[in-house]
């Protein structure tokens, strides 16, 4: 059974930072098990943490406009094909960990067959892996449009500041819809001393859980030290624990 998490927030925030750190957490406590990420941000940064730059998008599949490495097999069917592209595109960024970048996705409103062909090609994708985690582009909403398929928990990343806090609750309330009866809850991150308490304060006063802090490192992140926070955080999850 696979188990998913969505992590939301703005721009800036950090979730490409936790998606790179929970995938090596879950790699590491479950070393027989599979991870897929899915690059849902328009920014698709997330293959950069490997050193890779990744140009193959499920975009490219939809428009048509992605070149294949090998020939197209003949007498397959769309959906056939459309699931053999998106194998044709998915890149091995560790061991067990997988990636799939999808850049630019379609409205739901959209009634073209291949909307649901895809949605059905990734639906049973994901289905493949132990974990898959999505690095949203904003909120669910837009993860929906790309693929519908239950989240357990979904992390909302947020900067301790008032507006961002703020901010924060909106994108709550645009996704808690499409979050089912998933786990969600905000991490707090780059937390200072000096703000700490106020930050915790006014996410209290949102209703929304708050899962756990990542502190702030300064200009230059320190993967293990925010490792070892998400891994505090990852014990308070609604997921297998190792």
């Amino acid at each position: 059974m696979t188990s998913t998490i969505a992590v939301v927030g703005k721009s800036g925030s950090g979730k490409s930072t936790v998606v790179y750190c929970l995938a090596d957490i879950i790699k590491n406590m479950f070393k027989d098990k599979s991870v897929l990420l899915v690059d849902n941000d328009l920014t698709g940064e997330l293959a950069g943490f490997w050193g890779l730059k990744i140009d193959k998008t499920i975009y490219g599949i939809r428009s048509g406009k992605h070149e294949y490495n090998t020939g197209i097999p003949s007498k397959m069917t769309k959906q056939e094909y459309i699931e053999w592209a998106l194998e044709d595109i998915l890149t091995e960024v560790d061991t067990n960990v997988d990636l799939i970048v999808s850049w630019l996705v379609a409205s739901k409103d959209c009634r073209c067959p291949i909307t649901k062909q895809m949605n059905d090609a990734l639906v049973k994708l994901t289905e493949r892996y132990d974990f898959v985690i999505f690095d949203c582009e904003y909120d669910l909403k837009y993860l929906h449009q790309l693929v519908d398929y239950p989240i357990d928990t979904t992390l909302l990343i947020t900067n301790p500041t008032n507006k961002q806090i703020e901010l924060a609750a909106r994108i709550f309330e645009n996704s808690k819809k499409y979050a089912a009866l998933g786990q969600f809850g905000i991490i707090l991150n780059k937390a200072k001393e000096d703000n700490v308490n106020k930050a915790i304060e006014a996410i209290n006063s949102t209703g929304i859980d708050l899962l756990g802090l990542i502190p702030d490192f300064g200009e230059e992140v320190n993967f293990e030290e925010m490792k070892n926070s998400l891994k505090t955080i990852y014990s308070r999850l609604n997921l297998p624990q190792g």
